[in-house]
């Protein structure tokens, strides 16, 4: 029976070659894009889930309370980790401090320095031994035990083959960090999974930082319980039947116990579940990426839509074919088909459809995921056989079989067979174009929803791209070096040659530009008076050409020279006016004490600018003079041959730091990297849009031909009394319009709705206009237009007489 069923199938799909092939690009389409996002959250759901003991390990997490805001850092005090493993002895605790963009020179041995030099972006992680028995990592040699040492170090096997030539020549090999820090190479471990929060690659022991804190300029405040960073992270792997939740409640002793509860910022600790790191959005610094879970519910959406409108767009086309096949299903009925196998008859078409659409769809989905990058914040390969993406397959081709096959078939079986002989079945008994109606509107507020979408998501990163962030962000080129002592002694004739470059317009020392990533804060006290203000002071350093080089405007004063950039401090307008003053020029002359330093007079007030992405708000800030933290060179540049005058920056940094590689970026670019998941997120709303838009046509092509064909003995006679082309296209064209426009009433709703809450995430946005929904519905109606020109055409050119003698 079942070979029967199969021969008759494909006997079927050829004989109406064009719906198949119509059906069957429209289900690919559908399923190629489900089949990717599918991947897609598949890979950001399984970030370290590979962990044994992954439902146990936990982050300590710093909360922050003041009057006026409520903070979470990833970054806790230094001397936490001892005092959590005394007041916590049942938990295993292991700590480790992160470095960004070090540099790596490799060693033959302790006293030969090779030309071999390697930047980490991906960090240096120097971990104690405590960190391996939380976290799972192979063993090639060595073990955790090697990290209890100061100088030792800990490779993945990629990096050690890429610094030695093979991983065994690797082992008691020697690098240096940043020129400054020699360690041992004592340990080989296989790469981390690509899905992970923790990428070890290069792990120094915990011990070879805390013998070299003072090149980290930490000093004696190693020991503050006031100092934190994002840098030092801790984390804990509870025993087994202990809930985090007892852990919690101690916690908030333990915060009392070691902090000034005098203070107006109240801080405490909790313990966040790794299986929470990955999607975050309050924390910085924290992991390979952040992914939103909003955002990845939301791209499941897109996902079942697709689906729906490619399913929709198959009951458009059977049910339009339906009334061609009436004289098979009564002569099936006659021969004594019953119900039941004619809608197994039906039901095994789609299948064999929906298995053809399948095999497309794979390949499709394989042509797409090396461009997924694009898209998504995901750079490596990922794996399009596996066994979950297999199960997702098998178990999407069904669904769309039964969604796709099962109201065709009960139309088809319903017929009886006389009139299906003699050739009578009219729209009533086809199901009308009622449901067909519902289905395309349904289609269309998809895909104007996507439209909606995709219009918003590109406005707003166009504003970002040219919204006043309060400084000139252009032809600012950012050199990366370090802060040891070394560097800082040779930073005044690194600077004068510079300044000698025509190109080169001014030049400034800094920790980071106005706008980063990183945030450094500290408690403050303002105009001599001993009690710090309820709320944070947010801190940049640079030396006295930071305004000139970056383009900051100054609303008062001046700003601080190097004669006495030591004793005084410039502020932004937000700070200005949460101590209480409105006059800019009121401020000069006032004071602020930073941390538990000493008074430094106001001496200027800049014009707000923005300090991390337009998501935040501007916060209240004071530019500082802090030498030992300058490790960042600015460049402004005239913008004429950007690329020539980079090539004579890089010859004066060859000529003052010969042992250091050069680590360079436009200050543009470092700043539209904050919005990359933006940027990503438009894209895939332009893909996925695209796609729902050629869904829908094809959905629209159905329910035309269904029209055409129902239509058939009316367009003749109107063409026998004179109507002309153009009132016959008219005739199709009123129905879609109509139907499109419907759809857009409930899709203008949903998509302000949706939009609105997304735009939420910044504080700096767009407004949500009309010109929004009149551009999407007027690209729908002008899309459908097209698609439905050559089958409404077609039908108004036929040849009436042939029209009604086919009646």
């Amino acid at each position: 029976m079942f070979k029967n069923y199969f021969t008759i199938a494909l006997r079927n799909i050829k004989r109406h070659r064009s719906h198949s092939v119509i059906n069957i690009a429209g289900l690919a389409i559908a399923l190629a894009a489900t089949i990717v996002i599918f991947l897609v959250l598949q890979h950001e759901y399984s970030y370290d889930t590979y962990h044994k003991n992954a439902d146990r390990i936990y982050q300590v997490i710093k909360k922050d309370v003041s009057p006026t805001e409520t903070g979470f850092q990833v970054g806790v005090p230094f001397p936490a980790t001892r005092a959590l493993r005394q007041d916590f002895p049942q938990v295993t605790f292991g700590e480790l401090y992160k470095s960004f963009g070090s540099q790596l020179t490799v060693m033959k041995d302790p006293n030969t320095i090779s030309s071999r030099r390697f930047i980490e972006e991906s960090g240096v992680f120097f971990a104690d031994p405590e960190i391996f028995s939380i976290f799972d990592v192979k063993w090639m040699a060595g073990s955790a035990a090697v990290l209890k040492e100061p100088g030792k170090l800990v490779l993945a096997k990629s990096i050690a083959e890429k610094y030695f030539g093979t991983w065994q020549s690797a082992m008691d090999g020697y690098l240096k960090i940043d020129n400054n820090i020699l360690v041992q190479v004592a340990g080989i471990i296989e790469d981390v999974p690509s899905n992970s929060d923790f990428p070890f690659a290069v792990i120094p022991s915990y011990k070879t930082f805390e013998s070299n804190q003072q090149y980290f300029n930490y000093g004696e405040q190693i020991n503050d319980w006031g100092l934190s960073t994002s840098d030092h992270q801790v984390y804990a792997l509870l025993p087994e039947n202990m809930k985090a939740a007892s852990i919690d409640a101690n916690l908030e002793t333990f915060s009392r116990k070691y902090y000034r509860m005098e203070s107006a910022t109240k801080t405490s600790h909790f313990l966040q579940p790794l299986k929470n790191i990955h999607f975050d959005t309050r924390l910085e610094n924290n992991g390979d990426h952040i992914s939103n879970k909003t955002s990845l519910n939301t791209l499941a959406l897109i996902g079942v839509l697709i689906v729906l409108m490619a399913c929709i767009n198959f009951i458009n086309l059977s049910t339009a074919l339906a009334a061609k096949r009436g004289k098979e299903v009564g002569i099936r009925k006659v021969m004594g088909s019953s119900k039941t196998q004619l809608r197994t008859q039906v039901l095994f078409e789609t299948g064999l459809i929906v298995l053809f659409a399948g095999m497309t769809a794979v390949l499709l989905a394989w042509l797409a995921l090396p461009y997924l990058r694009y898209i998504a914040d995901i750079q490596q390969q990922l794996t399009l056989i596996n066994t979950g993406s297999i199960l997702f397959l098998v178990i999407t081709l069904v669904v769309t079989t039964i969604l796709a096959g099962f109201y065709p078939s009960l139309i088809l079986s319903s017929f009886q067979p006389v009139e299906a002989i003699k050739n009578k079945i009219n729209n009533t008994r086809v199901g009308g174009l009622s449901l067909r109606r519902v289905l395309v509107v349904l289609q269309f507020a998809f895909s104007q929803l996507l439209i909606i979408a995709t219009i918003i998501a590109v406005g707003q990163m166009n504003f970002i791209r040219t919204a006043d962030i309060g400084f000139d962000k252009e032809a600012v080129l950012l050199l990366q070096g370090n802060n040891d002592s070394t560097s800082l002694a040779r930073q005044a004739a690194f600077k004068s040659d510079l300044l000698k470059l025509p190109a080169v317009k001014s030049v400034s020392f800094t920790m980071d530009p106005p706008s980063s990533l990183n945030s450094w804060t500290t408690n403050f006290a303002f105009n001599n008076n001993t009690e710090d203000l309820p709320f944070s002071l947010y801190l940049k350093t640079g030396d006295e050409h930071y305004a000139g080089t970056f383009g900051m405007n100054l609303l008062a004063g001046r700003f601080y020279t190097t004669a006495d950039s030591a004793r005084k401090v410039v502020i932004n307008e937000t700070l200005m006016q949460k101590v209480g003053i409105k006059e800019p020029s009121e401020a000069i002359g006032k004071t602020i004490r930073i941390g538990a330093g000493k008074f430094r007079e106001i001496v200027g007030v800049v014009r707000d600018f923005k300090n991390n992405s337009l998501r935040d708000g501007i916060q209240p800030t004071a530019i500082i003079s802090y030498p030992a933290f300058y490790s960042l060179t600015a460049i402004k540049l005239k913008s004429n041959n950007l690329g020539k005058s980079g090539e004579a920056i890089q010859q004066v940094w060859d000529k003052h730091y010969p042992e250091y590689a050069a680590e360079t970026r436009f200050l543009d670019e470092s700043i539209n990297e904050f919005y990359q998941q933006e940027e990503r997120l438009s894209r895939l709303y332009k893909v996925y849009a695209t796609l729902a838009i050629i869904i829908s046509c094809l959905g629209l092509y159905g329910l035309v031909s269904f029209m055409a064909v129902q239509k058939n003995k009316e367009v003749g006679i109107r063409k026998v009394l004179g109507a002309s082309v153009g009132s016959i296209v008219y005739l199709f064209s009123k129905e879609f319009t109509v139907l499109i426009l419907i759809a857009f009433a409930l899709a203008a709703p949903a998509g302000w709705y949706l939009m609105n809450n997304w735009l939420q995430n910044f504080t700096y946005r767009i407004d949500i206009g009309a010109w929004v929904f009149i551009l999407a519905v007027l690209a729908s109606v002008i899309i459908a237009w097209l698609t439905v020109g050559y089958k409404a055409i077609s039908a108004a050119t036929a040849n009436p007489v042939k029209s009604l003698k086919s009646e």
